[in-house]
This record gives structure tokens, sequence and C-alpha cells, in this order.
């Protein structure tokens, strides 16, 4: 099992985010974002470079295609945001509040994932390397066909997680608070769980299989 290689971020000094809406295809690089109301705003195409996006607003906002690297999100907010084929290499999200947000088809790369709570991460046909999802909360997120390699879940509680089609490698799941699987179950392969965890999905595993268990 190789371990997940985390972010190292070393912001430089930044300049404050003079206001006004994003742009679409916008380049930033070395900004701070301060508890700025990106609402329903649209910034698809965007680049965040060297940025720190602290306790920002993102219900709704578009930002498809975007990418963001060597970058700090902390206490972002939002529903519904667009994060669709975007690209996150060497980044930290901290203490993230978001609900529907649809990174389907998105990069992942030396990404950690640390505290806060998601529901209805939609990470279908992502990819996934060196990712680390750390004392955060997830909500049904959909690994649907995606692709993780070399990706942790430590202290994490993971409800209601599906995994259908999906492609384990070096996946370790025994740091996880709590292990629940609505679907894809039989594609755990290429990952690692503990003995308890076993016991846990025991009665999945079994239905999956098609063994009755009585007594």
């Amino acid at each position: 099992m190789k371990a997940a290689r985390r972010p190292e971020v070393r912001l430089p000094p930044l300049e404050p985010y003079r206001g006004g809406p994003l742009e679409p295809d916008g380049d930033y690089d070395g900004v701070e974002f301060r508890e700025a109301d990106f609402v329903g705003q649209d910034g698809r195409g965007a680049r965040f470079m060297d940025c720190a996006l602290t306790g920002c607003a993102l219900d709704e906002t578009r930002l498809h295609h975007a990418r963001v690297l060597d970058s700090v999100l902390t206490g972002l907010r939002g529903v519904g945001t667009d994060l669709a084929e975007s690209t996150f290499r060497d980044v930290e999200v901290k203490d993230a509040r978001l609900g529907g947000v649809q990174m389907h088809g998105s990069v992942l790369e030396r990404v950690l994932i640390r505290g806060g709570k998601i529901d209805y991460l939609n990470l279908r046909t992502a990819r996934l390397k060196d990712v680390v999802f750390e004392g955060c909360v997830l909500v049904e997120p959909d690994f649907g066909g995606a692709r993780l390699e070399r990706v942790e879940f430590v202290d994490c509680d993971l409800k209601g997680a599906d995994l259908s089609g999906v492609t384990l490698v070096d996946v370790d799941l025994r740091g996880a608070a709590s292990l629940e699987i609505a679907r894809g179950v039989d594609r755990l392969r290429g990952a690692v769980i503990s003995s308890s965890q076993l016991l846990d999905l025991a009665p999945v595993l079994a239905a999956e299989m098609g063994i009755r268990v009585e007594g």
C-alpha cells in the first residue's frame, strides 16, 4: 500500500482581491479572496494560482473547467457549485460546508480535504491521485466510474458512498471513522479495509454475492 503524497502549499505574499465579479477565463495569481460573495457568478475556465480563498460563498457559482493550483481554500460554503471538469493540483481545502458540488470529470492531484462537511459530492468519472480526506463528513458521495489512486480516508465519515464502476489503486479505507457503501461494494478490489470494517460490510457483501445468511 503506497501512501498518498500530501500537498505542500507555501503561499507567497498575496494581493487582496479588489472586488467585482468573477470573469470567465479569468487569471488570478497570488490573490487573497476573503469573505467574497460569488453567488450565481460565472467564472468558468478561470485559473487560480497561489491563491487563498477564505469564507467565500459559492452558491450556484459556475466554475466549470476551472484550474486551482498551489492554493488554500478555507471555510468555503455553498450549494450547487459547478466545478465539473476542473483541475485541482497541490491544493488544501479546509472546513468546507458544501452541498451538491458538481466535480464530475475533474482531476484532483495532491489534494487534502480536511474538516467540514460535503453533501452529495459528484465525482463521477473523475481522476483522483494522492488525495486525502481527513476529519471530514462525506454524505452520499458519488465516485461512479472514477479512478482513485493513492487515496486515503482518515477519521472521515463516509456515508452512503456510490462506488459503481470505480477503479481503486492503493486506496486506504482503514482510517475511516465510518464506512457505508450504498452501491459498488463489488468494486473494492485495490482497496484495504480493517477487519472490523469487513465485519460491518459483511451483510452487504453477502447480498452482493447472493449468499443467504440464516441463524
